[in-house]
């Protein structure tokens, strides 16, 4: 009877022993999961931690970029607006230029005439009588034509010459049988070209030959 309660206890201890084995292997598996999810969590923490500091980051760096940007963006609109005052100071100079060479584009030729001008009052105040004033006119005439070929003035061919319209004027024509159709008989005004252009047309008088007419008589047969 001693043995079997022996027997009983000592199977008693070793279901205790078992039993305790698994409680402390639930316990040391739940401590396990305890502690990866306190791992986890503290991975999970650390990654937030992470994004927030390289949102931040990158962030600052976009503000950074921005106000280079502004600065950027001010500098060109200053420079702009330099070229624009610029340009407008130009243009007006450019304008008053051309309104000047408008307003004084005869004036190396009116220097060069007022010597002729002088000339000729001298030689009225200074002639005694009519030949003295006419060598005077003559050297004045000789000036002014002098001037005049230099400044590239030409007079136009006209008698004798085709009538072209381009640089004739016909006042009047005539029938002559010394010239031929279309022959300028008379010059009554000169014309003129200043560097091949026509300032100035030459009217003249113009052959035109009349017409013959003849009266055919019809005869029958």
């Amino acid at each position: 009877m001693a043995k079997k309660e022996k027997k009983e206890k000592g199977e008693e201890l070793e279901i205790d022993e078992e039993d305790q084995s698994k409680i402390q292997e639930d316990e040391n598996l739940e401590n396990s999961s305890e502690d990866k999810d306190d791992s986890s969590t503290e991975k999970d923490g650390d990654d937030e931690e992470s994004e927030v500091e390289e949102s931040e980051d990158e962030l600052a760096k976009l503000n950074k970029s921005l106000e280079e940007k502004d600065e950027e963006i001010i500098e060109l609109k200053s420079h702009i607006q330099r070229l624009q005052a610029d340009f407008d100071n130009f243009r007006k100079q450019n304008d008053k230029q051309k309104q000047d060479l408008i307003r004084y584009a005869n004036e190396g030729l009116i220097v060069k005439f007022l010597d002729v001008y002088e000339d000729m009052e001298r030689a009225l105040e200074n002639s005694t009588n009519e030949e003295e004033l006419r060598e005077g006119l003559e050297l004045i005439y000789s000036k002014m034509k002098n001037t005049l070929d230099k400044e590239g003035v030409e007079e136009i061919p006209a008698v004798g010459e085709k009538f072209d319209p381009f640089k004739h004027e016909a006042l009047l024509t005539v029938d002559s049988p010394d010239h031929e159709n279309n022959e300028i008989v008379d010059e009554l005004m000169k014309g003129y070209t200043l560097k091949d252009k026509v300032i100035k047309y030459s009217k003249v008088r113009v052959c035109k030959k009349a017409k013959k007419i003849t009266n055919k008589s019809n005869t029958k047969t």
